[in-house]
């Protein structure tokens, strides 16, 4: 870092703070579903774009930001329970490749369907008022209010997840079914019930992330597919099944991309010919978090917090 302003680090470690705590909430529960109910569900960053578009909706129709947030969580959490207990459940038993082929199949469907009811057109969502202006953190930084409003939410949620997961007793259920399906359901712990409360909760989460991302990014068809390869990278570096895994894993990718995306093109202008470094700075930092995930995986190949079986 050194050679670049410290409110310039200062501020893409922030960013990176900020992404990476919104990218848990997407990991959380994705390894939890992944983990738990061995089900690959690659339309979970379709619930994230449902969430972002009932966000949009709502806060219009209530006149209230906050109000279309609150709605669009709980609406996303219902869509979720209405999916696992309608299509989920019927491929359970089958095998990874039946999985991927139903959820690939649901992609499009939510795509299609947000296109017939909204249109293509991106919807707008705005940053709520009270949270417009900047803050000044250091003499000669100020940063945006609403990005402190988001880091401090995921780390709210964090540690309310954290909590629920090793201090209640649906929390226990959870971990024994991620290290032990089998033998969870033979201790008598109602496994299919914990499915659909797990599943409603990745959703509701899924939208909170969506729903406070909208400001930021766009509200469109299919923002859902980019972030979704993020959060799988996220589960792999952190792995498959672990919360703790997926905060690790969250704040390392977003940190990473964020930095390396606003740091490396400028370095390498310093090190190498104009000409050169225009073409492999941005390619270098669109490949950092996978050279991350590779790393990680030659080390670690079961992740950096592995879920004991």
């Amino acid at each position: 870092m050194s050679g670049f302003p410290a409110a310039l680090v200062l501020e893409q470690l922030l960013n990176g703070l900020q992404l990476g705590l919104m990218l848990f909430l997407l990991a959380s529960g994705l390894t939890l579903v992944l983990g738990i109910m061995d089900v690959v569900n690659l339309a979970h960053g379709s619930l994230y774009m449902l969430g972002a578009y009932f966000a949009a909706t709502l806060a219009r129709a209530t006149g209230s930001f906050w109000a279309g947030v609150a709605l669009a969580v709980l609406a996303t959490a219902g869509v979720g329970v209405l999916l696992e207990v309608s299509v989920l459940r019927r491929v359970y038993a089958r095998d990874h490749l039946t999985q991927v082929l139903a959820t690939f199949a649901l992609i499009l469907v939510f795509n299609e369907g947000v296109r017939m009811i909204w249109g293509p057109q991106a919807l707008l969502l705005t940053v709520p008022q009270e949270l417009a202006r900047p803050v000044r953190l250091l003499p000669g930084l100020g940063y945006s209010a609403y990005r402190l409003f988001l880091i401090g939410v995921g780390i709210g949620l964090a540690a309310g997840l954290f909590l629920l997961i090793h201090r209640t007793r649906l929390g226990m259920w959870v971990r024994a079914g991620a290290s032990n399906r089998a033998m969870a359901q033979a201790m008598g712990i109602p496994i299919r019930r914990v499915f659909t409360l797990v599943f409603g909760v990745s959703a509701g989460l899924c939208a909170v992330a969506g729903a406070l991302l909208g400001p930021i990014l766009a509200v469109q068809v299919g923002m859902g597919e980019e972030i979704l390869i993020l959060a799988f990278v996220v589960i792999v570096v952190g792995g498959i099944g672990s919360v703790k895994g997926a905060l690790v894993g969250a704040l390392l990718v977003g940190i990473v991309d964020t930095a390396g995306r606003a740091l490396l093109p400028p370095l390498f202008l310093r090190l190498l010919p104009p000409e050169v470094a225009s073409n492999l700075g941005p390619a270098v930092a669109s490949i950092l978090i996978y050279l991350l995930m590779a790393a990680v995986l030659f080390l670690r190949p079961q992740g950096l917090f592995p879920v004991r079986a």
